[in-house]
C-alpha cells in the first residue's frame, strides 16, 4: 500500500472484488477512497467489460476512469480450477470480498455465502444482485435501465410526451451506495463483537428505497405523481421558466413565507397572496396552469439576470439551467478545491472530483487508474509464486 493512505481510515483493510460494470466497482472506489486495498479481479485479456463502454477519456471509458481509481486489477480465469486456488489463497488474506457475478455465478465457482463462510469465516461478503438472490426473480439479469422500468422510476422521469431514463445509473449508483453502507457497517459490527455478517444488496431494492415517497403518494392518493419535465409534481410553483432573453431559470417556493415574497417582490401581485385560488399548497398544485401562466408572464418581462437577482433578494431558491459543461466550470467546485488530477494508464493525468464527504483531518485517496491485469506478477508474488508459477499461470492462460 502506498505511505501516503497509512493515516486514512480504511488503511490496512484489504478487499478483493471479482467486480465489473458500475454497482460493485462503484461501492468498492468509496472504500479505495478511504485508505482500503481494493484488489480488483479481472478477466484475462479484455477485464472488466465496463473498460469497452466507450473510448473517451484518452483512449479510456468513462465509466471506468470515474469507477476504479485506486485500485489494483488482478488478471484471473476463475473457471479454472489454478485460477480459483489463487482466488482463495488471496481470500485468505483479506477481509472483505465483493462480487456481482451473474445470477447462480458466485455459487457455481464455490464463491456463494454459505461456501465462503464455512472456509473463511471472518472474512465479509457483499453480494449485489439484481434482483435478490432468493425469490422468483433471482436469475433474472439486471441492468440498470431494466431496474429504472421495474421500479416504475422511468413512468415518473420525462413529461406528458413520455417517460425517460434518468440520465445517469441510479439503480447501480444506489445499489452501490448501499454496498458501501453495509460493508462500513460489517466492518463496524466485526470490529466490535468479532462476527462477520455478509452483505447483500440488490439494485431492485435499492431503487425501491428511493421510490418511497411517491409509493407513499400512490398507495395512498390513489394515482401516482404526474410527469411534468422539470416542474415539480407535488410542489407549486417548482419548476423551469423561459426568461426574455431566452435562458431558462428554476426557481422553488417551499412554504407559505416564501409564497408571500413571491408574490409581492417578484410578481409584483401582492393580491395573490391571499388569492383564494391558490391559498396553500394543494391548492397552488390543483391550479398549476393558472399559476404558470401568471409566473410565465413575469419572466418575459426580465431577463435571466434580472430574475434571479430579485428572486435572490426575495430569499427565494434559484439556479440557472446548466449543461455538463456548465457543471464541469461551476464556481463552487473551484472555489472549494474539489478536483484532483488522476493518472491513467499511460500516465496521463485527469481531473478527478473529491468524494463529497470530507473527514476532518484526512486527504482522500486519489491513485491512478490500473490497466488491465497491471498488479498481477506483484499480487501473486505476495501470495508466494515464484517466477516459474507466475511464468506457467500466464502460459496456461489462467492469468
Amino acid at each position: 500500500m502506498p505511505e501516503h493512505t497509512a493515516d486514512l481510515p480504511l488503511s490496512g483493510v484489504t478487499v478483493v472484488s471479482v467486480e465489473q460494470a458500475v454497482a460493485a466497482p462503484f461501492a468498492t472506489r468509496q472504500l479505495a477512497d478511504l485508505g482500503a486495498r481494493v484488489i480488483k479481479v479481472e478477466r484475462p485479456g479484455d477485464g472488466d467489460f465496463a473498460r469497452r463502454y466507450d473510448t473517451t477519456v484518452h483512449g479510456e471509458s468513462s465509466y471506468f476512469v470515474w469507477l476504479n481509481r485506486s485500485k489494483e486489477s488482478l488478471t484471473l480465469d476463475l473457471k479454472s480450477v489454478r485460477g480459483r486456488a489463487v482466488l482463495e489463497r488471496l481470500l485468505g488474506g483479506a477481509d472483505v470480498f465483493v462480487q456481482n457475478l451473474a445470477p447462480g455465478a458466485a455459487v457455481r465457482l464455490g464463491l456463494g455465502a454459505q461456501a465462503l463462510t464455512e472456509r473463511f469465516p471472518s472474512l465479509i461478503l457483499c453480494a449485489v444482485t439484481g434482483y435478490g438472490s432468493s425469490g422468483p426473480w433471482a436469475d433474472r439479469k439486471a441492468y440498470d435501465l431494466l431496474v429504472q422500468c421495474q421500479t416504475g422510476l422511468v413512468s415518473l422521469t420525462g413529461n406528458e410526451h413520455g417517460p425517460a431514463r434518468a440520465g445517469v445509473s441510479v439503480a447501480d449508483i444506489a445499489g452501490g451506495m448501499y454496498a458501501y453502507s453495509g460493508i462500513l457497517t460489517a466492518l463496524f459490527t466485526r470490529a466490535t463483537t468479532g462476527v462477520a455478517r455478509a452483505v447483500e444488496v440488490s439494485l431492485f431494492e435499492a431503487l425501491a428505497e428511493w421510490m418511497g415517497q411517491p409509493a407513499y403518494y400512490t398507495r395512498h392518493g390513489g394515482t401516482q405523481p404526474p410527469r411534468l419535465g422539470t416542474q415539480h409534481a407535488t410542489i407549486a410553483p417548482y419548476g423551469t421558466y423561459t426568461a426574455a432573453d431566452g435562458k431558462e431559470v428554476l426557481f422553488s417556493i417551499q412554504n407559505e413565507r416564501e409564497w408571500a415574497a413571491l408574490c409581492e417582490r417578484f410578481l409584483e401581485r401582492p393580491d395573490l397572496v391571499d388569492d383564494p385560488r391558490f391559498a396553500t399548497g394543494s391548492d397552488r398544485v390543483a391550479r398549476r396552469d393558472e399559476l404558470n401562466a401568471i409566473v410565465a408572464e413575469r419572466f418575459a418581462r426580465s431577463a435571466a439576470g434580472e430574475v434571479t437577482k430579485i428572486l435572490d433578494e426575495a430569499g427565494i431558491a434559484n439556479a440557472g439551467v446548466n449543461d455538463v459543461q456548465d457543471f464541469l466550470a461551476h464556481p463552487v467546485l473551484g472555489a472549494r478545491d474539489r478536483w484532483r488530477d488522476v493518472p491513467l494508464p499511460g500516465g496521463v493525468r485527469v481531473p478527478a472530483l473529491l468524494p463529497p464527504v470530507d473527514l476532518a483531518g484526512t486527504e482522500p485517496r486519489m491513485d491512478a487508474v490500473p490497466a488491465v491485469g497491471e498488479h498481477t506478477d506483484r499480487i501473486l508474488a505476495e501470495l508466494g509464486y515464484g517466477t516459474a508459477d507466475i511464468e506457467a499461470l500466464r502460459a496456461d492462460r489462467v492469468v
